[in-house]
Order: structure tokens, then C-alpha cells, then sequence
């Protein structure tokens, strides 16, 4: 079945010896002696280094592959698992008749023609006997006969005892909820590739998401079988045998709700659609210690296929950075509220546009100089009265509170492709740019940025860093949680209770998509232009809407931003996201138990007494 060569030796059979090799052997008979005397000369000076030398020769490692840890919910739902698969090959120039030992109890040898083989190779790995011979039959010194085989299967392979069947292991990787959650669980891919004037490789990781930062803990470590093999290639069932067991790779469960996930997909995916934007993105995070329930966006990577955009392989409210527009003024809102005199009733003279330092200052809609409380002024998300209350703020305090939190720096969320966002600062701002910031423009901010002055809200002023790994957990069960960050107090609770009134009265007497039969609710709609990707200037527009409920006692988070809507564009109420915001948190509420408000929102009028909208 294997060629040999002109001494009738096989050059493939690893002992140098082919079926009519034993002929050339014997006749070189006559050496023996010299052999032998040759033997004892180095015996005589090195019998323990000789010793050594030939066990070496004899013995064999096989690698004993980890199975790397599964990636689960947080209800222990599996979202990444591994499952250990082998390709049986051959050296083909190596197929030839071979002995055995017939059971580990015997010394008793079996002698197995390649014939023989085949019929039990059939039998194991469930083919036909023409499949196998084919596979056998050449002078290749690596072929394939079968991939994927089980490892009970691979066992058996083994057992059979011929030297020249190898087991490949191959470790598969299963998504078995496909894209739901895909960018956040990452891919897991490691690459192998020649180092160039050597005859090494290097393995390359080329995972993303948990994958690839929770690398270490997922993969554990290999183990090892060493054994030995006796002069005519025969594993000797008897012999030294050491193992050293591998250590199956730890768990890592997420704070993500996959049920949560997969809605929130579901509901932004059918937004971008009626609006046919670009892309859309949901943050679903809890208040308390900044745990994010879901990452959902519009269109993502299944991490089982081979075909993906790069865009979809991390989640976009991390990787894309843009104007947050109008949502800002709830963070401009906390530092004119914490340093300055302003309430939520203080009374501003609203001119119909602002003239500043050379600068016009409009609003979205047209109205007359008018009285308006600072609630009215954050309700109707008016530019105008933003910058009369922000402009009691200094250059410096207003770039030290957008430091405050977090802006221009990464949040420090356990995945990978996270953007920092663009804060300049405040001495390179132009005349405009010093005002534009206090209303979202100028500056450049990931969703979860944003989400965290929300998150920051709803705590009472105590800001969280975001987490998304809750435990990881040893092979016998082991849990290690991580532990929740200590938070920042960023502002007062009176501060963020004034806030939280602002924003309910935005969604009481404006946004009224963002309401939630049941449960009071508080946010605030955005829109900024959207950055040209091509050139210079802006294309298109950024809606959004960031709130949290309940407002009494806010548990969550719930931000919903659209990138270049093209169906009503420069309406923010149809191209925003409130409706949506309202779906994914009642989900949430629902899903979560959380109690029905038992409290009627406290209205704050957005004219002083004796005046209305027409001044």
C-alpha cells in the first residue's frame, strides 16, 4: 500500500524499516559484533546517560486540549460554549502491517494487516470500507479520513494502536442564539501563521468582545499524556505513564438578559427600517451599580458565521461617537442646578433668537421673546434659554463638568473597540463652540457616555462605571463575582431630584411616546447633525432619546439613538425614538417586577404665572 525504496525500506514507516526491510537487515548480520563492543565502550563510561538517551527515544506526548469556558447570561443562559471535535488523519507513507498488544492485561501481541484495518476503521467511524481504503491507500504524509469525530470516537481510533492514525484536535466554537448579542459576546478566532525565516509559527488573537477579554480565564490549560513506546513502535501498555490532567477554561457570566437583548434588537431593528437610517443603537442599563442588561443594535454579527461587516462586530453605543444634541442639556441642567442659583422654576426673558458675542443662538421652532421657567426651557429643549442659564457656568466649569463625567475618556466597559469620544479643551473652543457644547454640539459622545449622565440622574447624583461581566465560574461551579465599583458622587441629591422633575415634565408636556401605562417615567429628546463621512461639513441628522424610570425611584436606563433617519428627518418626535423607549422599558419594568407608580407627576408650569407662549 506504501511505495518503498530500492532496499525495500519504506522511507515513511518511522522505524526505517518496511515489509521487506527485515531482509536488509539481516544481511547486515555480521556488524552485530562490532555493534555490541561499541556498545559496552560507551556503556562502560555514560550506562545512565545511554539509558536516558533510549527511554527519550521511547517515550511520547500527546497534548490534552482544554475546553474552553462558555460565555452565559445572566440567567445562566448559554450564549458561547465549546464543544471538542478531532480530525483523524494518516500518514499514508507509513500504512503497513503492524503489531498490538491484544488488551493492557496481556504482554500477548496481535499482529493487524492493513486490510484488517480498514474493516475496523469502518466500524468506528461509521463509513464505508472503499471510503477508508481510499483514505489509506497513497503516498501522502498527511490525509484526512475523517473530521469532527467525537472524542469517544477519537478514543477508539487511539486504541487500535496503529502508529501512523493521528487525532487532530479541533475545539468548535457555538453561538447557539446566533447575532442576539453578538458584537458584545465577540468572535473567537486565533490566527497561526509562519514567522518569517524560521520554521515556527505564532498564534495570533484575533477575537473580539468577551472572547477576546476574557481570553485567559475562557481557555484554561492544556494537559498532557506521556507514555512509551517500545523498539518496534508498540505503545507499551505496562510502561511509565504520566498525565497531567487538562484544566477546563472558567465560565464568564454577563449581566446581558438575553431575553432583554434579543427585544431591544428586535425594536431598533424595525425603527431604522420605517426610517431607513443608517444605523440604530439601545443602551439597557441598571441605575444602582451601572450593570448593562442589553447592547442592541440595529443589525450585528452572528459570531457562528463567517460572513460580517466590521462595522457589526462591536457595539455601536461603544464605537460610534457623535454629537448627542438636545440630551445634553440634562447634563448642562446638573451643573447650572448644583452651581448656580437656578431652580426648576427660575424665570429666564427668552429672546426669539439669542444674539452673543457675535453669535445667533435659534431654536427648533419659532416663537416670540417670551418668560420662561428653566423647567419650560428644558421641556420645549429650547437652545435659546439653554445657553442664558448655561452662560452663568465659566468656560472652565463647563469643559470641568463635561470631565465630570467621563466625557472624552473611556468608560472602562469590558469590551473590546470602545471609542473615547472628542472633548476639546476649553481654551481651544471658538466663540461659538463654548456655548454650542452646553447643548450638545461641538463635542462627540458614544450612547453609553451619554447613558451614564442618566444613570448618573437616576442614582441620586452617584455615577457608576458600567459593567458587563458579573461572575466568572470555575469548572466544579466555583463562583468569583466581580465586584461592583465603588461610585463617584458626581452631584447632590437634591440636584438630581430637581433633574429628575425636569426631565418627567419633558415627557408629561412633550414627549408624550415616552410615557409607560402604570409607571412615571423622565427623559429628553436629541438631535444634532450628523458629521459627513465623506466630507466636510454635516449629512443628515443624529434623534435620540435617553430616560429612565420609574422617576420616583429610577431602577433603569433606556437610551435609543438613530443615525440619519431619512423618513421625517427634522422632526424629532417622528424621527426620534420615544416610542421605542417606552416598548423597551416596559419590557424591561415588566420583565424586572418592578412596582407600579403609586404618585401622580408633579407638573412644573413652563410660564411664570400670568404669561403663556405668546410672551
Amino acid at each position: 500500500m506504501a511505495p518503498q525504496n530500492s532496499n525495500g525500506v519504506n522511507p515513511g514507516d518511522p522505524r526505517g524499516i518496511g515489509r521487506r526491510g527485515f531482509l536488509a537487515s539481516a544481511a547486515a548480520v555480521g556488524g552485530l559484533g562490532i555493534l555490541s563492543t561499541r556498545l559496552l565502550y560507551l556503556q562502560g563510561f555514560d550506562p545512565r546517560g545511554i539509558a536516558e538517551q533510549a527511554k527519550e527515544s521511547r517515550t511520547r506526548t500527546q497534548i490534552i486540549p482544554a475546553l474552553r469556558g462558555q460565555i452565559l447570561d445572566t440567567n445562566n443562559k448559554v450564549l458561547a460554549r465549546s464543544v471538542q471535535r478531532y480530525n483523524i488523519t494518516v500518514d499514508q507513507s507509513a500504512v503497513t502491517t503492524f503489531q498490538r498488544f491484544k488488551n493492557n492485561q496481556s504482554q500477548d501481541k496481535e499482529e493487524v494487516t492493513p486490510t484488517q484495518l480498514v474493516y475496523q476503521l469502518a466500524d468506528i467511524l461509521d463509513m464505508k470500507d472503499s471510503e477508508v481504503k481510499s483514505a489509506l491507500d497513497g503516498t501522502s504524509k498527511y490525509k484526512v479520513i475523517k473530521e469532527n469525530v467525537t472524542p469517544e470516537v477519537y478514543t477508539k481510533v487511539m486504541d487500535l494502536g496503529a502508529t501512523f492514525l493521528y487525532g487532530e484536535v479541533k475545539s468548535e466554537r457555538m453561538y447557539p442564539n446566533g447575532s442576539v448579542g453578538g458584537s458584545v459576546v465577540g468572535r473567537f478566532s486565533m490566527i497561526e501563521a509562519a514567522v518569517e525565516g524560521s520554521d515556527k509559527t505564532q498564534t495570533t488573537n484575533n477575537s473580539t468582545g468577551i472572547e477576546r477579554v476574557y481570553d485567559e480565564a475562557l481557555r484554561g490549560t492544556d494537559g498532557e499524556r506521556i507514555f512509551e513506546i517500545s523498539a518496534d513502535g508498540i505503545r507499551i501498555p505496562v510502561g511509565d505513564e504520566q498525565t497531567k490532567k487538562a484544566q477546563d477554561g472558567q465560565n464568564v457570566r454577563l449581566t446581558i438578559n438575553q431575553d432583554i437583548q434579543y427585544f431591544a434588537q428586535e425594536v431598533i431593528a424595525r425603527r431604522v427600517k420605517e426610517l431607513k437610517a443608517q444605523w440604530g443603537t439601545v443602551v439597557v442599563m441598571k441605575v444602582d451599580d451601572g450593570s448593562i442588561i442589553a447592547l442592541g443594535d440595529s443589525k450585528t454579527m452572528d459570531p457562528g458565521s463567517e460572513k460580517f461587516e466590521l462595522e457589526d462586530m462591536t457595539p455601536r453605543s461603544i464605537s460610534q461617537a457623535v454629537e448627542p444634541g438636545s440630551t445634553e442639556k440634562i447634563l448642562t441642567s446638573t451643573a447650572v442646578l448644583e452651581d448656580t442659583d437656578v431652580t426648576p422654576t427660575t424665570v429666564f426673558d427668552v429672546p426669539a433668537e439669542l444674539q452673543i458675542e457675535g453669535q445667533t443662538i435659534n431654536d427648533a421652532f419659532t416663537h416670540p421673546a417670551q418668560k420662561r421657567t428653566f423647567s419650560g426651557i428644558i421641556t420645549d429643549s429650547m437652545n435659546t434659554g439653554t445657553v442664558l442659564a448655561g452662560k452663568k457656568l465659566s468656560k472652565e466649569q463647563r469643559y470641568n463638568w463635561l470631565k465630570k463625567y467621563g466625557m472624552g475618556e473611556l468608560t472602562g466597559i469590558e469590551l473590546t473597540g470602545e471609542s473615547q469620544g472628542l472633548v476639546p479643551n476649553y481654551t481651544d473652543w471658538d466663540v461659538r463652540q463654548q456655548y454650542t457644547v452646553l447643548f450638545g454640539q461641538g463635542v462627540a459622545q458614544t450612547p453609553l457616555q451619554t447613558s451614564l449622565v442618566f444613570q448618573t440622574v437616576g442614582n441620586l447624583g452617584i455615577y457608576q462605571k458600567p459593567r458587563i461581566v458579573e461572575a466568572v465560574i470555575d469548572p466544579d461551579g466555583t463562583e468569583h463575582p466581580i465586584p461592583v465599583e465603588e461610585g463617584r458622587r458626581i452631584i447632590s441629591e437634591e440636584t438630581a431630584r430637581e433633574t429628575l422633575s425636569l426631565m418627567e415634565n419633558v415627557v408629561v408636556q412633550n414627549a408624550k411616546g415616552a410615557q409607560i401605562t402604570g409607571y412615571r417615567t423622565g427623559g429628553k429628546t436629541g438631535t444634532a447633525q450628523a458629521p459627513s463621512e465623506t466630507q466636510a461639513g454635516y449629512d443628515g441628522y443624529t434623534t435620540s432619546f435617553f430616560g429612565v424610570a420609574p422617576i420616583e425611584n429610577p431602577q433603569f436606563v433606556v437610551s435609543v439613538t438613530i443615525q440619519r433617519p431619512q423618513s421625517n428627518a427634522s422632526n424629532v418626535g417622528l424621527a426620534g425614538g420615544a416610542d421605542q423607549f417606552s416598548q423597551i422599558m416596559e419590557k424591561v419594568l415588566h420583565t424586572y417586577k418592578v412596582p407600579y407608580s403609586t404618585t401622580e407627576p408633579v407638573e412644573i408650569p413652563k410660564f411664570p404665572d400670568g404669561h403663556d407662549e405668546k410672551g
